[in-house]
C-alpha cells in the first residue's frame, strides 16, 4: 500500500510517494544535512563536532520517517556486533528483572543495539555460545555470573554488568536499605533477637545470601545480636520444628528471604500450636500479592519499581558508554508495608 511522506528539498515541503523502507538519504532530506551527519548521530560516532540542535533534527525526522537502521551493515563497517546479553536468572525476582530488560531493550535499540534475551542455566552453556557466536558488546545480569559463564566473559574481556559493579552503586546497597526498614520496625516492635529464613533451593540461595548480609549489617549497626539461620524445606515438613526452635533459643522475630518464604515460617507457628505475631513475629520482603491474604497478613517491603527501573538502566547505559537520561536517582527504593503479622 502507497503511503505518503513529506520531505524537505531545498527548504520545501513536497509529498512523495514510495513503497520502500525510508533510507539516511530521506532522512538527511528532511533534516537538511548530509547522508555523513545522519550516520554520525544516529551512530553516535565520537569525536564529530555536530550541534545539538542538528542532532535533535536528524533524530526527530528518522522517527518521523520511521527510519531504522541496516543494524548488520553497520555493524560490519564499525567493527561491533551491537548486541548486549541480557541474563535472566533462574530464581524468581517478580517482574522488576524483566522490567529492567525491556526498558534496557528500547533503550538499547534507539542507539542502534539489539539485547540479546538468554535465561540462566545450571551449566551456563547458552551464555557461552551466546558471547561465542554473537561477540557482544558487554553482558548484563542481575547477580555476577558464575562458573564457565563467568569464564567466558573473562576472556572475551567484555563488561560484565550485575548488582556488585560500581556502576549499579545505588542498587548494590538496595540489601542494605530493605532490611535497615525491617530491623527499624522490628526494634520498634520491642524485638531485639531476630531471626532469617530461607528455604533449602540452590537457585535461590544467592538471593536469600543477599538479603541476610543486609539484615547482619543492620543488626550489627543497632547493636542486636547476629540473626538466627534457618533453613526451611520447600514443602515446610521441618517448619514447626524450625519454629520451635527459634523460640527456645529467645528469637521473637523474623525476616524471611521472600514472602513465599515468610509463610512456609507462619505455616510452622500454626503447626507448633503458637501465634503470630505473639509468640513470632513475621516480616517478608517483595510485597506480592497474595501477603495480604496472608494468616495474619503478611508485613513486608515493597519496591519502587519505577526508579529501580530507571536507575538500573541508566546505570547500564553509562558502563556501555552510551548517554544517558538526566535523572537524580535518590535510592529511596523500598517502602515498609506494615500489616497484622508484626
Amino acid at each position: 500500500m502507497l503511503t505518503g511522506i513529506s520531505i524537505v528539498v531545498g527548504g520545501s515541503v513536497e509529498d512523495v510517494r514510495r513503497t520502500a523502507r525510508p533510507t539516511r538519504t530521506d532522512v538527511a532530506r528532511l533534516a537538511n544535512v548530509s547522508t555523513a551527519t545522519v550516520s554520525y548521530v544516529l551512530n553516535n560516532v565520537e569525536g564529530q563536532r555536530i550541534s545539538a540542535r542538528t542532532q535533535r533534527a536528524v533524530r526527530a525526522a528518522a522517527v518521523t520517517l520511521g527510519y531504522r537502521p541496516n543494524l548488520a551493515a553497520r555493524n560490519l563497517v564499525i567493527g561491533d556486533s551491537g548486541v548486549v546479553l541480557y541474563i535472566v536468572p533462574q530464581m524468581a525476582l517478580g517482574e522488576l528483572a524483566m522490567e529492567v530488560g525491556t526498558r534496557l531493550s528500547t533503550a538499547l535499540a534507539g542507539h542502534g543495539l539489539l539485547m540479546s534475551l538468554q535465561f540462566e542455566t545450571e551449566d551456563g552453556a547458552n551464555v557461552v555460545e551466546a558471547i561465542a557466536s554473537l561477540n557482544p558488546r558487554a553482558v548484563a545480569a542481575t547477580f555476577p555470573l558464575t562458573g564457565a559463564a563467568l569464564e567466558a566473559v573473562t576472556r572475551a574481556a567484555i563488561p560484565h554488568i550485575h548488582l556488585g559493579s560500581s556502576n549499579l552503586e545505588l542498587l548494590t546497597t538496595l540489601n542494605l536499605s530493605v532490611e535497615q526498614l525491617r530491623v527499624r520496625h522490628l526494634i520498634s516492635r520491642g524485638h531485639r533477637q531476630l531471626g532469617f529464613a530461607v528455604i533449602d533451593n540452590p537457585k535461590l540461595r544467592p538471593l536469600a545470601d543477599y538479603w541476610l548480609a543486609g539484615v547482619r549489617a543492620a543488626t550489627h549497626d543497632h547493636d542486636l545480636p547476629d540473626p538466627v539461620v534457618a533453613e526451611f524445606r520447600a514443602d515446610g515438613s521441618d517448619a514447626a520444628q524450625l519454629v520451635a526452635q527459634w523460640v527456645e533459643r529467645g528469637v521473637t522475630a523474623v525476616c524471611a528471604q521472600s514472602d513465599e518464604t515468610a509463610f512456609a515460617v507462619l505455616h510452622g507457628i500454626r503447626r507448633a500450636g503458637l501465634r503470630c505475631p505473639q509468640d513470632l513475629a513475621v516480616m517478608g520482603v517483595d510485597a506480592i500479592a497474595l501477603a495480604a491474604l496472608a494468616d495474619p497478613p503478611l508485613t513486608t517491603i515493597g519496591f519502587r519499581a519505577p526508579e529501580i527501573v530507571d536507575t538500573a538502566v541508566n546505570a547500564m547505559m553509562n558502563a556501555l558508554g552510551l548517554p544517558t537520561e538526566d535523572i537524580a536517582p535518590t535510592g529511596d527504593f523500598a517502602v515498609l508495608i506494615p500489616r497484622s503479622s508484626t
